[in-house]
């Protein structure tokens, strides 16, 4: 199911020291140099067309090796996996990491330490612009985005805002890099304001870091998600907080490996099996509501079967895209959107999929007879 994704993170430290000197040092010093240039100049290489077309033509293996081991960093695809006993047919080894979303699966993927992730839209792009060469191989969106979208702007206490064109002046929480911090961009966009006309407050999404924020005054308004949006009217609504709709589309969520990953042919027909089980998952946990609710909200995630229940409802009902056209064309927006606002240089969103992938979770929902594809609309 979509779900939104952590905030910031941080590159992983590096060893520093003198550097040697003489003839016979600087020989030794390029001998260890030479290599990370060598990755550097096939990093620059890979942004451009020559390495994409070249992935394009590697060839994926048909089935996946029982010896190939790949590390996964979805923690609710685990657990699905293992409620509906698909677990056990994983063709591949696989290690879990408790991690996801754009931040954490970033510097796992910097440590080359993670080979796949679950994450929104924005990740990864914010991951070309810092130099990671990253892919997205799966796309899910919702059937109804717009009626059942997965954030809503939650408003502060007094803060006097009853529509989009009231947050002029106002503090909104920001989390750059991040869906959330996208979804304000557009906010904005839509109600004909600039970044000028707000103040944005930069701080984490994760936990109830906003909705905190919001019942403190610390904000007027944050994009609130998940069972916050059940929470944050019960706990502050007799105080004047509430959620109000922001009306544009948010669903997009996707699976992400390393370009590294996916041009390794046993790798990358590993993760075409993951892909697979990973459209069944979402499928089955749509429809299992009494199985998600118990063995993921409540035993996994620590909610009461009541928050479970609408939380299962919030989340809707899947969609798979049978090709990925319109995710690209939104993609591109993104892209574009986020381009002006930061300064950043615009680039091709279609360099961020890898097409080997495009049709694997819709054709095992096909053969499986599952409902959730079909061509998902801009």
């Amino acid at each position: 199911m979509p779900r939104p994704a952590p905030d910031h993170h941080r590159s992983p430290t590096r060893p520093h020291g003198r550097l040697p000197r003489g003839p016979r040092s600087l020989a030794l010093l390029l001998a260890l140099t030479a290599p990370a240039l060598l990755v550097s100049c096939a990093q620059q290489d890979s942004a451009g067309g020559t390495s994409d077309a070249k992935l394009a033509r590697t060839e994926i293996p048909e089935k996946a090796s029982p010896k190939t081991t790949i590390t996964i960093g979805a923690p609710e695809d685990r657990v699905l996996l293992k409620l509906s006993g698909a677990a056990k047919k994983l063709p591949f080894k696989v290690k879990w990491a408790n991690i996801s979303g754009g931040p954490q699966c970033s510097e796992a993927f910097r440590a080359h330490s993670l080979d796949l992730c679950a994450s929104a839209e924005v990740p990864s792009i914010h991951a070309h612009w810092t130099g990671l060469d990253t892919k997205l191989v799966a796309a899910e969106f919702r059937k109804d985005p717009k009626k059942n979208p997965i954030y809503r702007l939650g408003i502060a206490p007094g803060a006097h805002i009853d529509s989009l064109k009231d947050l002029r002046g106002k503090k909104i929480a920001y989390s750059p890099g991040q869906a959330q911090g996208a979804l304000v961009l557009r906010i904005l966009r839509k109600a004909g304001l600039k970044k000028d006309d707000v103040k944005l407050v930069e701080m984490p999404s994760t936990g109830d870091v906003y909705p905190t924020a919001l019942g403190e005054r610390q904000v007027d308004a944050a994009p609130l998600g998940a069972v916050n949006l059940k929470r944050y009217p019960e706990k502050y609504g007799k105080d004047g907080g509430k959620l109000i709709p922001h009306g544009l589309r948010d669903d997009a969520s996707h699976l992400w490996a390393p370009t590294e990953t996916v041009a390794d042919p046993k790798k990358a027909a590993a993760i075409r099996e993951f892909v697979k089980f990973w459209a069944r998952a979402q499928v089955w946990a749509y429809e299992h509501p009494k199985e998600w609710v118990d063995g993921y909200a409540v035993k996994d995630q620590g909610l009461s079967p009541k928050d479970g229940e609408y939380l299962h409802k919030h989340n809707g009902e899947p969609e798979i895209p049978a090709d990925w056209d319109a995710a690209i064309r939104r993609q591109q927006k993104t892209v574009d959107l986020l381009a002006k606002e930061t300064g950043k240089k615009k680039f091709d969103a279609e360099t961020l999929f890898d097409r080997r992938f495009e049709h694997v979770a819709a054709a095992a929902l096909e053969a499986g007879g599952g409902k959730a594809h079909g061509k998902e609309k801009p």
